[in-house]
């Protein structure tokens, strides 16, 4: 199943580290980090699974929920989450989907049979509280992810939903953003950007946030 941005993101149900959850009904009104991994107990899984577990408060602060998957069963979810825990210096505070039966593997698309037929690849999904899918990375399995990358594009996400502005390249939380090309009419710029713009090429930027 190939799924694109803007596609609401599938259903289930299945087994996981905090027993059955109903996907749609566990994401609630939360924005959702849905990523896999190859497998259990893996060195650069546990560091992933260890850096999400610190970054909860950032997290929280974005009313996100994080939600992890592999194709191991509860049984060595529970003993890994114990090994993250010593070894990564963290609580794991989300839960782990135990997808023995690769039914969320497969409706996701996270089995790559070029990189295996078995294990999913470090696939990533961000969606907002529509269940509408707003970014989608994928990783080798010998690459972990940069989680800093992913409350940036968040950050933007939920900026750009809130305004009618744009990021630019390598933008960061507190930096200047772009007026879209799409807002050109003067007494409409004025009333979306009260506090005023910079007139620079390429865009026009606000500076600082902008108002609604």
């Amino acid at each position: 199943m190939t799924l694109r941005l803007g596609d609401v993101a599938p259903d289930f149900e299945q087994q996981s580290s905090i027993g059955p959850i109903k996907f749609h009904e566990w994401a609630g009104n939360s924005w959702v980090v849905l990523f896999s991994h190859p497998a259990d107990f893996t060195p650069v899984c546990t560091t992933e699974l260890g850096l999400t577990a610190k970054l909860k408060p950032e997290f929280d602060k974005r009313n996100v929920k994080a939600i992890a998957l592999s194709v191991d069963p509860v049984e060595s979810h529970a003993a890994w989450i114990k090994d993250i825990e010593e070894t990564q210096k963290t609580v794991v505070g989300f839960p782990i989907i135990a997808d023995a039966d690769k039914k969320v593997a497969n409706l996701y698309d996270m089995i790559h049979p070029e990189q295996s037929a078995t294990a999913t690849v470090r696939t990533l999904f961000v969606i907002d509280p529509n269940k509408k899918i707003r970014l989608s990375i994928t990783y080798p399995m010998s690459t972990g992810r940069n989680f800093d990358e992913v409350l940036r594009v968040i950050d933007a996400l939920q900026l750009t939903d809130g305004y009618t502005v744009a990021t630019p390249g390598n933008w960061k939380d507190g930096d200047d953003v772009i007026i879209p090309l799409t807002v050109q009419d003067p007494e409409v710029l004025k009333q979306k950007y009260p506090k005023g713009f910079k007139a620079e090429r390429p865009y026009l930027r606000v500076t600082p946030q902008p108002n609604k």
